[in-house]
C-alpha cells in the first residue's frame, strides 16, 4: 500500500505531527511504501518560501495582524481567495498523486486537505484522505471539501462535537488526540535524569520554554523569566531557549544576576524533551498544538505565555477553561501568578489532575491503527 503525509512549513506543529504518524507507521507496517512530502514547497517552491517567512515574521513582528489574518480566513472574501487558491496549486499536485498513485494520503495541513479534496470531487484521484487537525480549537480552513475527506482526527470530543455541527458525518470523525512522538510514553528514571542535569531531588522543577519558534514577545518572556528566578523559592528551573541565541544570552545573564546557577539551568536546543517533561511539576510555555499536547500526555500543568493571535489564544482559553493551564496576560504581574500555583500544593495537583480530561498520549497508535484498519478493509 503507498501512503503520502502533507504537511506544510507554517509552524513546527504540521511537520512534528506528521512525522511522528510517519514514525510509526514505518516500524509497525514496514510493508508500507510511505513518503514525507511538504505539499506547499512540491507545488510552488517560491511561493512556499515567501509566504512561510511571511507567517514568520507576521507572527513575530506583527502578531495582531496574524490574528486578524486567521479570523478573516474563517469566511469571506479572504478565505475565498485561500480556498480558489489551493483549488489552482491542487493542478500541480496532480502530476505527484498521478506519479506516487498513492492508496491513503494523510494532511496534517488544511492547505493539503483542500488541494487533495478537490481533486477527488473533480474525479483525477481516488484514493482515501485523511485529515489530521494539529491545534485544539477548529478553524474553517480545515473543513473546506470536507465532504471528499474520509477520516478527521482531532484533539477533543468537544472538537468533534463542532464538526458534526457543521454536517460532518460522525462516524468520519475520531477524537484521538495530536500525534505525539512515542517516546512521550517512555519510563525515565527520575533521579538519574535530575543527576545528569545537577538538579537536585527535593525541589518542583518548572520547565520554561522560553525561545518560541519566532522568539515572540521577548521582553515579556525575560521579565517572566526574571520574576520566576528572582521571587520564587524552593523550586529549580530548566530554561529552553531552542534556537534563539539572543534569548540564551539573555537567560544567562539572568542567571549570573541572581547567582542562581546551581537552580537554574540554561539550555538551548535539545532533543531531550520527553525526559524533561517526566520529571518536571510545570511547564511555562506558548500553547502550540504539539506541545501542549506533550504536556497533556506527561500530565503537566501549564503557565501559558506569549500565545499568537488566532490558533494559539484560542488554545489558551480552551485550557484554561479546563482548568489546566493558567494564561499570564500581558498586564498580569508574574510573581504573583507563580505563587498563587507553587505555593498551592493542592491547586498543582488539581491542574494536573485535571489533564486527565484531555491527555491522548496513545493518539500516534490510534490514528495509525483506525486508518490501517478501514484502509485494509476498503
Amino acid at each position: 500500500m503507498k501512503v503520502l503525509i502533507f504537511y506544510a512549513s507554517y509552524g513546527g506543529g504540521h511537520l512534528n505531527a506528521a512525522r511522528s504518524i510517519d514514525s510509526y507507521l514505518r516500524k509497525t507496517s514496514p510493508e508500507l511504501d510511505i513518503e514525507l512530502i511538504d505539499c506547499m514547497k512540491y507545488v510552488n517552491i517560491t511561493l512556499e518560501k515567501i509566504t512561510t517567512a511571511a507567517y514568520r515574521q507576521m507572527a513575530k513582528k506583527l502578531p495582531w495582524a496574524w490574528g486578524r489574518i486567521y479570523s478573516d480566513s474563517q469566511k469571506g472574501p479572504l478565505a475565498h481567495i485561500s480556498t480558489r487558491s489551493n483549488k489552482i496549486l491542487a493542478i500541480k499536485l496532480l502530476k505527484l498523486l498521478r506519479e506516487k498513485n498513492p492508496d491513503l494520503i494523510i494532511s496534517t495541513h488544511p492547505f493539503g486537505s483542500q488541494m487533495c479534496s478537490y481533486l477527488k470531487r473533480k474525479g483525477k484521484i481516488n484514493c482515501k484522505i485523511a485529515t489530521i487537525m494539529t491545534d485544539f480549537a477548529p478553524h474553517a480552513q480545515w473543513l473546506v471539501g470536507n465532504s471528499h475527506t474520509d477520516y478527521f482526527f482531532v484533539a477533543h470530543d468537544k472538537m468533534k462535537e463542532y464538526l458534526i455541527s457543521k454536517d460532518i458525518p460522525e462516524e468520519k470523525i475520531y477524537a484521538t488526540g495530536i500525534p505525539i512522538s512515542e517516546r512521550f510514553l517512555s519510563s525515565f528514571d527520575r533521579e538519574e535524569i535530575l543527576k545528569s542535569f545537577g538538579l537536585q531531588n527535593n525541589l518542583k522543577t518548572v520547565l520554561f520554554f522560553g525561545g518560541g519558534e519566532f522568539g515572540l514577545g521577548k521582553t515579556r518572556t525575560i521579565e517572566i523569566f526574571e520574576s520566576l528566578v528572582h521571587y520564587i523559592e524552593n523550586i529549580q528551573i530548566i530554561a529552553i531557549s531552542g534556537k534563539n541565541e539572543k534569548m540564551k544570552t539573555f537567560f544567562d545573564d539572568v542567571v549570573a544576576r541572581y547567582k542562581k546557577e546551581t537552580t537554574v539551568k540554561v539550555l538551548s536546543f535539545t532533543d531531550k524533551v520527553p525526559e524533561l517533561m517526566s520529571i518536571a511539576d510545570l511547564v511555562v510555555t506558548k500553547p502550540g498544538g504539539l506541545t501542549t499536547s506533550e504536556s497533556l500526555a506527561c500530565h503537566l500543568p501549564m503557565v501559558i505565555i506569549n500565545p499568537i493571535p488566532g490558533q494559539e489564544e484560542e488554545n489558551a482559553e480552551f485550557l484554561e477553561s479546563n482548568g489546566i493551564a493558567v494564561w499570564l496576560k500581558k498586564h498580569d504581574n508574574p510573581k504573583i501568578v507563580f505563587q498563587e500555583i507553587l505555593s498551592n500544593p493542592e491547586k498543582l495537583t488539581q491542574m494536573r489532575t485535571n489533564t486527565n480530561k484531555l491527555a491522548k498520549p496513545y493518539s500516534t497508535k490510534t490514528i495509525c491503527d483506525i486508518l490501517m484498519k478501514k484502509v485494509d478493509i476498503l
